[in-house]
């Protein structure tokens, strides 16, 4: 059964319509979604601990994560990794 067409701003309405199943929120859905379509979602050069602050900065910026701005290094891991 074919997906719904969820517009432009939707990148990947498979990948999101999978989450929306999941019971995730239409901005958790979307931001993921849109990043896995990206490509910042697959980090194969190593962990997020390898990566510079500005990489782990960028990050968080494509999923939303709010206050990045004020995070050091260790907070924009934690929260990479709590969303």
């Amino acid at each position: 059964m074919p997906g719904h067409d969820h517009g432009p701003q939707i990148k990947n309405d498979e990948l999101y319509e999978k989450l929306r199943d999941e019971g995730n929120s239409k901005e958790k859905s979307a931001r993921i979604a849109n990043a896995q379509a990206e490509g910042t979602l697959d980090h194969r050069g190593g962990t997020l601990e390898s990566r510079s602050k500005d990489q782990l900065y960028d990050e968080a910026r494509e999923i939303g994560i709010e206050g990045r701005s004020k995070m050091d290094k260790d907070k924009l891991i934690e929260a990479i990794r709590d969303h």
